[in-house]
């Protein structure tokens, strides 16, 4: 025990982790002296701008025993239980319970998972290309980055398996701003291969809770001027639920980048009781359709009305329209009869590594896409 203990010590130790390690031979011993740290903590009182002022701490407990597997795995178990004590009111100590509200301490552990994949590198970007397919739509490059984690296995993990918990616990927002460097970078990148601007737009989704935080607009404005970014070369793709946490923090977001030539889409159009609504509020250069209505275009006629509906506005404000989820030749072709202008899918192109994102701005020159040229 004393040998397995001074190794996960170490291995703390080594990956830098600022963690106090308690630990006693008993629970009691073990809980007790972790309040007594809390309450210490606590206590403490420092002076700053002529205020008084203290602070709280909480502590997660995770028993080092025959049971646990490796350094990395009471960690997690630590990271589970301190979790919960900050969702349980925060300034308070919790032991781990293995077992005990299993769908809560699942997602806690992607919460360990996820900081650690950040740490080793392990989050992955896969582009789309968005395409025109009617004639007198513009002929864009542009492509949607989207967002994967490689699981400890080096496996491809959905971002519907981990995003949810990124947002719970305020992950999301240091997620966000390493997407919008890695656009950036990848604009610089081209540029100094070509040995002249490239015109391509990158379209970068933000969570809703990076929407409210104070300081990611000032880093984008950091990031693009950095990079001398082009006009059009980053489009922020914002979801209705973004903008109705904060429509006032989201209309500030679009209006300063877009004096900055940033472009910005209004995701999953339709999905929401208030999507017509936002249009007037928000000033989006593109209407994302939702996919489940592009799905099942052909054979419901309520959503072929709704993707008919959702054109028209767009045509009639001047917005370009994005049809999701393409899957098939006759879903794209009833797509450009209803007045769609420009379409993504799996049957245009499915996600591809952003190492290749060079011959995909290549092939995206060409003319409107039609089902009879893809196929």
């Amino acid at each position: 025990m004393g040998e397995k203990l001074t190794k996960i010590a170490q291995h703390l130790k080594d990956a830098n982790k600022k963690v106090q390690l308690i630990y006693a031979f008993n629970g009691t011993g073990k809980t007790r002296l972790a309040e007594s740290l809390r309450q210490a903590i606590r206590d403490f009182r420092f002076v700053w701008q002529d205020r008084v002022m203290n602070v709280g701490v909480s502590i997660g407990l995770a028993e080092v025993n025959a049971l646990a597997e490796t350094p990395a795995s009471v960690m997690s178990a630590a990271d589970v239980a301190c979790y919960s004590a900050k969702e349980s009111g925060r300034n308070r100590v919790q032991t781990y319970a293995e077992g005990r509200a299993p769908e809560r301490h699942r997602e806690m552990q992607w919460v360990s998972r996820i900081n650690r994949a950040c740490e080793e590198n392990r989050l992955v970007l896969l582009c789309q290309p968005i395409v025109p397919i009617r004639h007198g739509a513009r002929v864009e490059r542009h492509f949607e980055l989207l967002l994967r984690m490689r699981d400890e296995n080096g496996e491809l993990v959905r971002p519907s398996e981990f995003i949810p918990a990124a947002e719970r616990f305020n992950l999301m927002p240091a997620i966000d701003r390493w997407v919008v460097r890695q656009a950036c970078t990848r604009h610089v990148h081209r540029r100094s291969d070509e040995g002249r601007r490239s015109h391509f737009t990158l379209a970068v989704n933000v969570s809703p809770t990076t929407i409210n935080d104070e300081q990611f607009l000032d880093y984008v404005i950091a990031e693009i001027t950095a990079a001398d970014m082009s006009p059009g070369a980053l489009c922020f793709e914002l979801t209705e639920a973004a903008a109705m946490t904060g429509l006032a923090a989201a209309t500030r977001f679009i209006k300063e980048l877009r004096a900055r030539g940033c472009r910005f889409s209004l995701d999953d159009f339709g999905s929401g009781m208030s999507s017509f609504m936002f249009l007037k509020n928000l000033p989006v250069d593109f209407l994302k359709i939702d996919g489940q209505f592009v799905h099942n275009v052909i054979q419901d006629p309520i959503d072929r009305s709704m993707v008919e509906a959702i054109a028209r506005i767009g045509n009639a404000m001047g917005i370009a329209t994005i049809a999701e989820r393409v899957d098939s030749p006759d879903v794209l072709q009833r797509l450009a009869e209803i007045g769609v202008q420009y379409a993504q899918g799996n049957y245009i192109s499915a996600p591809q590594p952003i190492e290749l994102l060079g011959p995909l701005i290549d092939v995206a020159s060409m003319p409107p896409m039609t089902a009879d040229r893809v196929a």
